[in-house]
């Protein structure tokens, strides 16, 4: 048996009871009864998926980790509980949740595990993808997937108001007044234009929505069993096979508000809280970058500062990123903060070639 395959194993046994003893915590904290029980729920998927990595190394007689809660990561949840909401924790833990997804199946194909045991780990795959659905719903239900969107928003200003304070510092390097209300005229027309772009978006989709639903309405009406097979063609469409699809779409329609529903795109949101939303986290972002050209004399210094809160900035867009997507921590953090680098390289010597073509110097 290969070292590396033990190795493998006593990591997954390890992060899976790690997961338990957390997620426990966290439920023995909770008062809220609804995420008490989901919380206790995940902790015991966590210990079963353990239990199944322990079975296995010791029927090969490998050493088991022994369990144990690191004393500062137990301070540390019960202090942050007190601070957030726990979904927002029970995100940060996931954080490696599609790597150990990718490890595991892949388990299934290398391990030399016998059909008794490819059975049991391809039901722990699906109860950790199940696991991550139950609290991705958890965080829309608790209002989180705002937060998320208004995180990439103000990603949107950041990036666009780097790369204006960038290129400007190229050609009015001695006034940086300049630089920052030029700036703030970008990311207020930016904001707008964000924003109007948003709330005609979601009006738009509400409108077709409207219009669907008026239509299947008609149908319905007029002659229900084309609403039906309007439906069924709609699955067929999607790739499910053509008898299956026929099959749901006679069960489901005996029920017009449910074949409606499904044949919209989605539930619109309000138009004006989005555009709202939209246009303050676009300003939120351009904050950064902006804010030291308004204090600091010298050009170069405030774009060094810039740069600076950009990158702090970035970084925390990455974590709250990784936290919902299961994107690895560094790797986004990375992406980021490169996508901004190049961005105010490319606008920086953008600005240089403008100056000197047209030989304007301040």
């Amino acid at each position: 048996m290969a070292s590396d395959s033990v190795q493998l194993v006593q990591d997954f046994y390890r992060d899976e009871i790690t997961d338990h003893l957390s997620y426990q915590i966290l439920a023995d904290g909770e008062h809220d009864p609804r995420l008490r029980e989901v919380l206790s729920h995940s902790a015991g998927l966590e210990l079963r998926h353990a239990g199944f990595w322990q079975r296995w190394l010791e029927s090969k007689g490998a050493t088991v980790p022994a369990p144990r809660a690191r004393r500062l990561r137990v301070v540390l949840l019960r202090t942050l509980q007190r601070l957030f909401n726990p979904v927002l924790l029970v995100a940060a833990l996931e954080l490696g949740e599609t790597r150990a997804l990718k490890a595991y199946f892949q388990c299934l194909k290398t391990l030399g595990l016998d059909s008794g045991q490819q059975t049991t780990l391809r039901g722990i795959i699906l109860e950790e993808i199940e696991h991550e659905v139950t609290f991705r719903q958890e965080s829309e239900r608790l209002g989180l997937s705002n937060v998320r969107d208004f995180v990439l928003g103000m990603n949107d200003g950041l990036i666009e108001v780097l790369g204006v304070v960038t290129g400007l510092a190229a050609v009015y390097a001695t006034r940086p007044v300049v630089i920052a209300i030029s700036a703030l005229v970008v990311g207020v027309a930016g904001a707008l234009s964000m924003g109007i772009g948003a709330f005609i978006s979601v009006r738009s989709q509400r409108q077709v929505n409207e219009g669907t639903r008026e239509r299947m309405e008609v149908l319905f009406e007029v002659a229900p069993e084309r609403a039906v097979d309007e439906y069924r063609q709609r699955l067929v469409d999607s790739g499910v096979p053509a008898p299956a699809a026929a099959d749901v779409a006679r069960h489901v329609g005996a029920s017009r508000e449910a074949i409606a529903r499904l044949l919209l795109d989605e539930k619109p949101e309000n138009e004006l809280r989005s555009g709202l939303f939209t246009a303050a986290a676009y300003l939120v972002g351009a904050f950064f970058p902006l804010v030291p050209f308004f204090f600091v004399a010298s050009a170069w210094t405030a774009l060094g500062v810039a740069l600076v809160l950009a990158a702090l900035a970035l970084v925390a867009v990455a974590i709250f990123i990784s936290m919902f997507s299961g994107i690895p921590l560094g790797k986004k953090a990375l992406e980021m903060v490169v996508s901004a680098l190049v961005a105010a390289a490319v606008s920086y010597a953008f600005g240089r070639a403008l100056e000197s073509f047209t030989g304007v110097t301040v």
